[in-house]
């Protein structure tokens, strides 16, 4: 492994030279301040020695709705909000180990609650803000929750839905005022809740206590709940710090849900631990305006963003004269052998001498859509495709790939920048032991592995062993400098682009048990949203065919869009016990049944999954047009 004298040695030496990139020679100029383990070893400790250290530094922005400009709050600033939620926490009666919710955007309230509990030593478990009620409520319940943070009234609504479950709440707060008639003496908006004044608290606490509990899709329709410790959050922090660096001059742009462990973990608390400022931005749809205007120099992204940018640039190239096209496939091109030679992995280019005519026309035009700042993008929870890692990297945005999962806090590996091999998902952080299970299935072990299922000692004992190794449930290979590329799954497990995963044998079962559904293949792997092909009962489809004035004999039938949505329905009504991101989107109808003989079945009645979607790929392709 190559030291980090090494590395900023063998920077400062590229950046004397025509064809090397402006952002990794500015990483020598940085001073790091990070929070050691041996200083503070549980959340509350840490931002509590940020404070000290970094009292009038910059903590988080965030944009004033009222005045419409974006307001910055140091740390000593949100030190003292914090005091006060303390304060009403305490006025609660709770103690330690007792479990508070949130469910909220993003926001530096989201922040301040959680910070609050952690000091007084409480659980906090996040909720999704689309999960769906009957959902929110199975999770309120099974960690037996007793105060819950709601953003207003659209999610109010929603949880009357499901009032029976949630008479184990003691306190339901808003950060909006609800105005729904009749409302419970349990419900208080967050103004009339938090005192005057109070001060902050990190009470003393064993690193290895529960700091949270994160619900998380497995092979069941139910969510399971992760069990985090502080060591097992701060550790993995600690290990990640030692493979990209990170600085207090640094500023995060903060989109992905902080319910996902991925945006929490390396989004929230690890600027914490580095002294850097997190920006919250304002909603998805506004994020190209918001990169502009904050300018990060660190993004933390799941491959759904990219994506998105990608088509963007894809679809206007598509209507833009041929000589653009050309020049902007020739800045990539060029701009990914630059890359490559600079790893190492190359060889040099009488190209090379083009590139500051192709940054200047194509390249800077690209980073400057995302702030023009930025040093690097860490990309991970789903696979990144290599061609649009190839695009990104080619036109001077430094993407890294990396790997992880809830039950590891969550981060397992990650390439570096100066080792960055975008087909694979890089090293194990420093500390992390892999190895080969039965079926290439990788393996890991480290203090970032989590506690266990919540309530489910079975659940636990099958994905961690005596040893303490924990299956991940990935097939993988390791080359001989130990990047680690994912090549499949030993369950099936769809991982949407989102980074979600859901259970689809589990769902296309739930499915089959309305009699409408004779077959059913759900998907969505690396896709934005799910969808499904299914094969419709010849009876039952015949009946609500002609209920809805339709000829069922008729093949443009099958597309027609009032049998879509009637089906839509139908199958949405059997995903209930689902998570919220766990819905159906769109359908594909097919006429003909999956069988051995057609060779879509195996001969132990199970779908064979790879040749259904190659022969219904046209199909497939049709339900995901326009995203």
């Amino acid at each position: 492994m190559i030291t980090q004298p090494a590395v900023q040695t063998r920077y400062a030496r590229l950046s004397r030279e025509q064809d090397a990139p402006p952002y990794p020679a500015a990483m020598a100029t940085h001073r790091t301040d990070i929070i050691p383990l041996d200083v503070a070893d549980t959340l509350a400790t840490v931002f509590q020695e940020r404070v000290r250290r970094s009292p009038n530094a910059p903590a988080y922005r965030q944009f004033n709705e009222s005045t419409g400009l974006w307001q910055t709050w140091t740390w000593s600033q949100v030190a003292e909000c914090i005091g006060r939620w303390q304060a009403a926490l305490r006025n609660e009666g709770l103690a330690a180990g007792d479990r508070v919710a949130l469910m909220l955007r993003n926001c530096r309230e989201w922040a301040m609650f959680d910070l609050a509990a952690q000091g007084l030593g409480l659980v906090t478990v996040p909720i999704y803000t689309n999960d769906r009620a009957e959902n929110i409520g199975y999770i309120l319940q099974d960690a037996g929750v007793k105060l819950f943070l709601v953003e207003g009234g659209a999610q109010w609504t929603a949880l009357k839905e499901i009032e029976d479950q949630l008479a184990g709440l003691r306190r339901i707060l808003t950060m909006k005022p609800v105005k729904t008639g009749a409302v419970p003496l349990r419900l208080t908006h967050v103004d009339d809740w938090l005192p005057a004044e109070g001060a902050f608290e990190a009470r003393p606490a064993d690193s290895r206590q529960l700091a949270t509990i994160v619900y998380t899709s497995g092979t069941t329709g139910r969510a399971k709940g992760v069990m985090l410790s502080h060591r097992n959050i701060l550790w993995d922090i600690s290990a990640g710090l030692k493979a990209i660096d990170v600085y207090p001059d640094d500023l995060f742009l903060s989109f992905l849900p902080l319910s996902h462990t991925l945006e929490r973990t390396i989004g929230y608390y690890l600027p914490i631990v580095t002294g850097s400022c997190v920006a919250y931005a304002r909603s998805i749809p506004q994020l190209a305006e918001d990169l502009m205007t904050v300018r990060p120099t660190i993004l933390i992204s799941v491959p759904r963003i990219f994506e998105r940018i990608h088509a963007r640039i894809r679809a206007k190239l598509g209507k833009d004269p041929a000589p653009v096209r050309a020049l902007f496939n020739k800045a990539v091109d060029v701009g990914w052998r630059r890359f490559e030679y600079q790893q190492g992995r190359g060889s040099r280019s009488l190209d090379f001498a083009l590139w500051p005519i192709l940054a200047r026309l194509v390249a800077t035009r690209i980073t400057e859509k995302l702030g023009g700042r930025l040093r690097f993008a860490i990309s991970g929870g789903a696979p990144l495709s290599t061609e649009i890692a190839r695009m990104f990297i080619g036109l001077g945005v430094p993407v890294v790939q990396g790997y992880g999962l809830t039950e590891t806090s969550p981060v397992i590996a990650v390439n570096r920048l100066e080792d960055n091999l975008p087909s694979s998902v890089g090293r194990p952080l420093p500390g992390i032991e892999i190895k080969l299970g039965e079926n290439d299935e990788l393996l890991t072990r480290s203090p970032a592995v989590m506690r266990g299922y919540w309530n489910n000692p079975e659940a636990t004992a099958e994905i961690i062993d005596a040893e303490g190794w924990l299956r991940t449930g990935d097939r993988v290979s390791i080359d001989a400098r130990g990047h680690i590329t994912i090549t499949g799954r030993l369950k099936e497990i769809i991982v949407l682009a989102t980074g979600e995963k859901v259970p689809p044998a589990d769902m296309e079962m739930a499915i089959l048990m309305d009699s409408l559904f004779e077959q059913v293949l759900v998907l969505g792997e690396g896709r934005p949203y799910l969808t499904a092909l299914v094969v419709l009962n010849p009876d039952h489809y015949r009946s609500l065919a002609q209920r809805l004035d339709l000829d069922p004999d008729a093949p443009e039938t099958l597309q027609n869009a009032v049998l879509k949505n009637t089906l839509l329905d139908r199958l949405q009504a059997q995903l209930h016990s689902f998570p919220g991101y766990a819905r159906i989107r769109d359908i594909g109808m097919v006429d003909t049944p999956w069988t051995t003989a057609n060779g879509l079945m195996t001969p132990t009645l199970k779908l064979r999954r790879s040749r259904i979607l190659e022969k219904y790929a046209t199909l497939v392709d049709s339900l995901y047009e326009g995203h």
